[in-house]
């Protein structure tokens, strides 16, 4: 099995930060790349940020110069620095990631349980 917990969600003022991780654990033999997806009520899913093994990262126009992904490979973490946050930013966080369990297996898409991230304006 394989499990993606979430964690740092929560209140904030606008103008201010959260930190979101999400930590990858289980039968793993490899993660290709982790990502941000969050979802506000009513409206679809979308990415927020995404960043692969060798780095390479992607942001949504709507968070770029505010948000940052990194990762830590060997922790098997992924984390989202959100700074200078908006009301609009509110939204169920969800952690993705597309891992590989064994050298032979497929890569499957794995997702977290999500996270409350509520700005007050």
């Amino acid at each position: 099995q394989v499990q993606l917990v979430e964690s740092g969600g929560g209140l904030v003022q606008a103008g201010g930060s959260l930190r979101l991780s999400c930590a990858a654990s289980g039968t793993i033999f490899s993660i290709t790349a982790m990502g941000w997806y969050r979802q506000a009520p009513g409206k679809q899913r979308e990415l927020v940020a995404r960043i692969i093994s060798g780095g390479r990262t992607n942001y949504a126009d709507s968070v770029k110069g505010r948000f940052t992904i990194s990762r830590d490979n060997a922790k098997n973490t992924v984390y989202l620095q959100m700074n200078s946050l908006k009301p609009e930013d509110t939204a169920v966080y969800y952690c993705n990631a597309d891992i590989r369990r064994q050298w032979y297996s497929e890569e499957y898409d794995y997702w977290g349980q999500g996270t409350q991230v509520t700005v007050s304006s």
